[in-house]
């Protein structure tokens, strides 16, 4: 089994920014927890991470019948764009919605959630592991 894991904007920061809701970790202890956990699952997996919504559209684009799951967390664009759900919904890959942070219990304006639209499954809260129990529902979703 692929998967493709996209990060958004501002994930690159982790580590650094508001520790108190996303934690001390940084991207790089993030991208090398999914790859061990992939590696033992036997699952190839692939990062992408970008700031910009136009590059995250392309890369959805891109993984047509390359990829068998996506892992999306898109970050702010969750809650405002809708070139990246029709991208999902254009490519109809299996779709695992992923946040860090519970965003049902934010602001209000993080309650919306565009890419909930075409995901199967939407993991809130867990933190990094959240990335961990979306492969695993992509794997049993490929059995």
């Amino acid at each position: 089994m692929k998967i493709l894991v996209i990060n958004g904007p501002n994930l690159n920061m982790l580590g650094i920014r508001e520790k108190s809701l996303y934690g001390k970790e940084n991207y790089a202890s993030l991208v090398r927890m999914i790859k061990e956990y992939a590696r033992k699952k036997g699952v190839r997996v692939s990062f992408f991470q970008s700031n910009y919504e136009g590059d995250i559209v392309t890369r959805i684009q891109k993984a047509y019948r390359r990829f068998d799951g996506i892992v999306l967390n898109a970050g702010a664009y969750t809650h405002t764009s809708v070139a990246i759900l029709d991208a999902l919904k254009a490519v109809n890959i299996p779709t695992a919605e992923v946040h860090i942070t519970d965003i049902s219990k934010r602001e209000d304006f993080r309650k919306i959630s565009y890419v909930s639209l075409y995901a199967q499954k939407t993991i809130c809260g867990l933190g990094f592991d959240g990335y961990l129990r979306a492969i695993d529902f992509l794997c049993e979703k490929n059995k």
